[in-house]
């Protein structure tokens, strides 16, 4: 199944913001997901799930990416072949 994390960094105190922003923005979407708040290079850490890997892409580059207090992201596509090792 297309799973996607993604790391991001926010303005200094917008991280509660953020995660109830991408909780809203989710809820609507057929993708289940984890949000965290993070010690360390990267303040919050997303987990998405999906049965399409471009509504993934989508959700991460035309929503969550153009939230106005992330200041950058990295996304990490899961090898779906690699999963069952």
């Amino acid at each position: 199944m297309p799973t996607a994390y993604v790391l991001l960094n926010s303005d200094l105190g917008s991280d509660e913001s953020i995660i109830k922003e991408v909780k809203q923005i989710l809820t609507g979407e057929d993708v289940e997901f984890e949000i965290q708040g993070v010690y360390g290079v990267y303040d919050i850490v997303l987990k998405l799930t999906s049965d399409d890997a471009e509504k993934l892409r989508g959700i991460i580059t035309n929503k969550v990416r153009k939230i106005s207090k992330v200041q950058s992201t990295l996304t990490m596509m899961v090898i779906e072949e690699q999963e069952n090792l």
